[in-house]
């Protein structure tokens, strides 16, 4: 690439950096309060144990091709079976990422004519899914079940004749809180429409087994299910529940599964194992539920703030620089908190977003908001 062409990336590089929001890599250091391994199940021996058994039995790294011509295996089907069968859906879908999975559902199912409202607060690949589907999209604000109500009642008024999507998560991976489900359920069935829900940050930790928040919700026609396998269950890939027909579908139509390489059969093998963990390991959950607890009374104490009630804590600081400055200074002491800023939250409410997972215990969680109001007084404005 020429010096010409090169020229406006490194201007908007240049612009981002001034502005606080230029991003790098950077390697996994110090305690774990960034991760989304909440129940510690990514280095779990358990899990490496399944693969290597996977690996004896012969069970293949790559799947060789899309799931419609050579890539389909019997560790996929088996997996999809075994998920049916946990979550209580009719049908499931394995695909690569949860990205994928939200860009597919949101592509594929709402068709021309119908409407998807959506929570201001959803995920960028969810976004990404609307931008390239068929169906119009307004976004209403978060958790508002009113404004979801009045938006499908004013597409309705303007002669808006299809089905409403109504897409959320179940628990908002910045904020840490939860959608109203029933309510937006009972929205769903009223105008005749269908609940999406990304459960990414819900799966394993919470709901009966760690089913999630829509534990008892899944298996209806209208309902459509994101269960992501590289959070709590240590792994990766995502799964989609639905019913048969909207499966199918998905099967026929939707490009990111059509047109990818079949995630690998070995990464199915571990999230089989890993659904297996939830049923036999319910101490897992039960204990981090006591670390959330504490953490969230520790919020409280320590820093004044609300506490989300979830695994996930936001410390909002609003300033971009300053909040970088207050990560750099955790991770200086130990703590590998990472500073959220815009465009994945909104302009003003840059943040350090604090996860709870079971590679922490009540004393290290003790010190780490203590240093962090430390910090954060240190970076008074």
């Amino acid at each position: 690439m020429t010096p010409e062409r090169s020229a406006r990336y490194e201007t908007l590089l240049r612009q981002l950096e001034q502005d606080g929001r230029r991003r790098s890599l950077a390697r996994r250091s110090g305690i774990d309060f960034t991760s989304n391994d909440y129940l510690g199940l990514a280095e779990s021996p358990r899990l490496n144990a399944a693969v290597i058994a996977a690996l004896e039995r012969g069970v293949p790294i790559g799947a060789g091709g899309s799931r419609l011509l050579r890539g389909n295996h019997p560790e996929h089907e088996a997996l999809e079976a075994e998920a049916a069968a946990f979550f209580g859906a009719e049908r499931m879908l394995y695909f690569g990422s949860g990205y994928a999975a939200n860009v597919a559902i949101l592509s594929t199912l709402p068709q021309r004519g119908d409407i998807v409202v959506h929570d201001a607060l959803i995920h960028a690949s969810a976004h990404a899914g609307i931008a390239a589907g068929r169906a119009n999209a307004v976004a209403v604000p978060h958790n508002d079940v009113g404004a979801f109500d009045d938006a499908i009642a004013n597409w309705r008024k303007a002669g808006g004749t299809g089905h409403p999507w109504i897409a959320v998560e179940s628990l908002y991976s910045m904020d840490g809180d939860t959608a109203p489900l029933a309510e937006l359920l009972e929205l769903a069935d009223r105008h005749d429409g269908f609940l999406l829900v990304d459960e990414a940050h819900a799966t394993g930790v919470h709901g009966a087994d760690g089913r999630g928040l829509t534990a008892g919700l899944e298996g209806r026609d209208n309902v459509v299910v994101l269960h992501t396998c590289g959070k709590a269950l240590g792994t990766s890939g995502a799964l989609v529940s639905s019913s048969r027909v909207l499966g199918d579908f998905l099967v026929n139509r939707a490009r990111p599964f059509i047109y990818a390489t079949a995630p690998s059969p070995l990464a199915a093998a571990s999230v089989r194992q890993a659904l297996n963990i939830l049923a036999d390991e319910p101490e897992r959950r039960e204990k981090l539920q006591h670390l959330i607890a504490f953490a969230n009374q520790q919020a409280a104490d320590r820093l004044g703030i609300d506490g989300s009630g979830s695994q996930i804590l936001p410390v909002i600081i609003g300033d971009n620089e300053r909040t970088l400055r207050i990560a750099e200074r955790m991770q200086a002491e130990g703590f590998d908190i990472r500073a959220i800023r815009p465009p994945t939250v909104p302009a003003g409410t840059a943040r350090l977003r604090v996860a709870i997972t079971l590679n922490v215990d009540p004393p290290t969680i003790a010190r780490m908001f203590d240093r962090l109001a430390h910090a954060i007084a240190a970076e008074s404005p």
